[in-house]
C-alpha cells in the first residue's frame, strides 16, 4: 500500500468505525429517526427472520460501518468496503438528515451541513471504489488480460 493509501483509507473510514460503535451503543436512542424506515421494511417482509425495529436497523447499520470500516481502513476488500459504505450511507442520510422538515432555522442549518458532508463522502467513497490496488492490476485491465489469453489459447 502507498503512503497516500495508508494515511487516507484510515482517514476516511475513521467516520464510519466511531459512527458505527456509536450506533451499536445508543440503537434505542438513535431508533426514533428510523422509525419510518423500520415500519416500511416490517410491511414489505413480515416474516423476515430478524425483527425489524428501528433500533435493530441502527444495530444492522452499525455493525455494517464497523466491519466494512474496518475493511477499508486496513487496506483488505477496500473498493468492495467503500462500495458497501457508500451504498448505506445513502438511507442513513436520507432517515438521519431530513433538514426539509425542520421549523428551526439553527437545526434546519446544521442537518443541511450534516447532509451535505454525508454526500460529499459518498463521493469520497464511490472514488476509492475506482482506486486499483498497487499490487493488482485494475480490474477492467484484468478482465481485458483474462479475454485475451483465452483468445490466444483457442488460437493455440
Amino acid at each position: 500500500m502507498t503512503l497516500l493509501r495508508s494515511v487516507a483509507r484510515p482517514l476516511l473510514a475513521s467516520m464510519f468505525l466511531y459512527g458505527g460503535t456509536s450506533s451499536l451503543k445508543n440503537a434505542s436512542v438513535m431508533a426514533p429517526k428510523a422509525q419510518r424506515l423500520a415500519d416500511q421494511l416490517q410491511q414489505a417482509a413480515p416474516d423476515f427472520p430478524v425483527p425489524l425495529t428501528a433500533a435493530n436497523l441502527i444495530r444492522i447499520n452499525g455493525a455494517v460501518h464497523v466491519a466494512a470500516g474496518a475493511a477499508l481502513a486496513t487496506g483488505r476488500v477496500p473498493r468492495l468496503a467503500s462500495l458497501v459504505l457508500a451504498g448505506s450511507l445513502v438511507p442513513t442520510t436520507a432517515s438521519g438528515h431530513q433538514f426539509w422538515k425542520e421549523s428551526d432555522p439553527a437545526v434546519r442549518k446544521n442537518q443541511q451541513i450534516h447532509f451535505t458532508k454525508n454526500l460529499s463522502i459518498i463521493g469520497g467513497l464511490l472514488m476509492a471504489t475506482l482506486d486499483p490496488d498497487p499490487h493488482k492490476k485494475f480490474i477492467g485491465r484484468r478482465a481485458k488480460d483474462k479475454a485475451s489469453e483465452t483468445i490466444e489459447n483457442i488460437r493455440g
